[in-house]
């Protein structure tokens, strides 16, 4: 496996600019290594491969691509430790972190996909008709840094198993794990051309732009920012392509009155901090009642302080770095926004220096209005807000007076917490104690995005319906 080459065609193949971009271990700021630039003659090659792989893998039994993506799996748990350690330096994780939640959760996955697509019903017969379900095509699947192998095997695992081919690019700021998934589809047999593999740089230019405009790409499966997808989607909609978008989210998290607090401010902590606030998901609005504002504080102090951020080398769950200067630089600046703007913080500052790593440790602003900059912008850092409300009318308009509608969170007696979250505007939810899983779809509403990855869902989103009247 070299890093300096491109995966097409079943072949590790020179890239035809001769450019590479280099890979940063964001936690010590070193070069770790480099991966190809791509350009139009190797995205050309690599869509021509796919596009002539699908008009026999399309046709293939299920029973066949399953076998093969059983074998895919077994391979990658092979490979764990190699995922862990690769993702621990690309993404600046700790070992914990790294294995949970970045590799071992996307492992399990397959069972999930294998099974809903096992019981999935391709044809249906109707009184007259019948309803068939086929693969699209060509699937270029472009994927951010953040969660490096879980938003890649989201959307390639389903893709393929529905007879789709594809071509990823991985983040070019976290690409080296793709290139261990790309090894051992390599070995374990996949037809040549069903999956391909191109590096470079994402939406706005180069390799990312190229797949989203290309005339023989027949989807376009997109996470990331909500000006990339936009991108994504203007330059996908010129040839009629079908299009996924799981983009951004400024979630809110409700405590309501009766509401486990200890519980509410783990759940939401967890989410704001464990991937240094790297996640769409992240609760960073946490909703308060005005009258318990001062315990609630109190105990958000307390319990950031149970949270270790620092080099990653130095414990299991110590929190790392962000990805890069440019998040830190972000990052940075929506703390001082914050400053500015009035909110107060009471844990935490504006970090001084990346000299040694891009750090920056969790900072909690109270005072918070819900027209602030950084209560409507999704900050991508471990920063939370907190934000009261007198009555629960008043939390459902605050959590809901967002152009976001990724997901959220609701603390309180179980049938009042399951009814407020009914009214939330956003696709995903979490009442008290609930648990996720991959059988579950999600996505988003508004800026959030427009499809859904996981359960059947998320296999359907690579499936086209074609009717057939008997």
């Amino acid at each position: 496996m070299d890093h300096q080459k491109l995966y097409i065609n079943g072949e590790w193949t020179e890239s035809k600019s001769g450019e590479f971009i280099e890979v940063e271990n964001p936690a010590t700021r070193e070069v770790m290594d480099k991966v190809p630039r791509a350009n139009k003659q190797d995205v050309d090659y690599a869509v021509k491969a796919a596009k002539e792989a699908f008009e026999t893998w399309q046709y293939t039994d299920l029973e066949e691509r399953i076998s093969l993506m059983k074998d895919l799996q077994k391979e990658l748990e092979k490979r764990k430790d190699d995922m862990v350690d690769c993702i621990a330096k690309e993404l600046g994780r700790s070992k914990g972190f790294a294995l949970n939640p970045q590799v071992a959760p996307q492992i399990e996955s397959f069972d999930s996909f294998i099974e809903l697509t096992k019981e999935y019903e391709f044809e249906r017969r109707f009184d007259g008709f019948m309803v068939k379900k086929e693969p699209f095509g060509v699937v270029a699947a472009i994927t951010p840094w953040n969660y490096p192998l879980s938003q890649v095997t989201k959307k390639v695992i389903p893709a393929l198993l529905t007879g789709n081919t594809v071509v990823l690019k991985p983040s070019q700021q976290t690409p080296l794990v793709a290139y261990i998934l790309t090894d051992a589809i390599d070995k374990v047999g996949f037809p040549k051309g069903v999956f391909n593999l191109v590096t470079g740089t994402g939406t706005g230019s180069e390799v990312g732009d190229m797949l989203s405009n290309h005339k023989d790409v027949d989807m376009v499966s997109f996470t990331g920012s909500v000006d990339a997808g936009r991108k994504v989607d203007t330059a996908a909609i010129d040839g009629i392509k079908k299009v996924t978008l799981e983009l951004g989210g400024k979630s809110p998290a409700i405590i309501l009155k009766g509401g486990d607090i200890d519980l509410a401010i783990k759940k939401t902590l967890n989410t704001v901090y464990n991937n240094t606030g790297q996640t769409c998901s992240a609760y960073t609005r946490l909703l308060v009642p005005e009258d318990q504002k001062e315990e609630i504080e109190k105990r958000v102090i307390e319990m950031t302080k149970e949270y270790k951020f620092g080099d990653p080398k130095t414990g299991d769950k110590v929190i790392g770095p962000v990805v890069s200067k440019k998040q830190f630089d972000k990052v940075v600046s929506y703390i001082e926004k914050g400053v500015a703007e009035g909110a107060t913080p009471i844990h935490g500052g504006i970090p001084k220096d990346y000299n040694k790593g891009y750090y920056v440790g969790p900072v909690v602003f109270t005072d918070v209005k819900n027209d602030m900059e950084i209560a409507q912008n999704e900050t991508f850092g471990p920063v939370l807000s907190i934000i009261t409300y007198k009555d629960k009318e008043e939390a459902l308009k605050i959590a809901n007076d967002i152009d976001y509608g990724l997901a959220g969170a609701v603390f309180g007696p179980e049938e009042e917490a399951l009814e407020f979250a009914k009214k939330i505007k956003a696709r995903n939810i979490l009442v008290n104690d609930g648990k996720g899983g991959h059988k579950a779809p999600f996505g988003g509403y508004k800026n959030s995005g427009l499809g859904r990855e996981d359960g059947v869902e998320g296999i359907e989103e690579f499936l086209q319906t074609k009717t057939i009247y008997i």
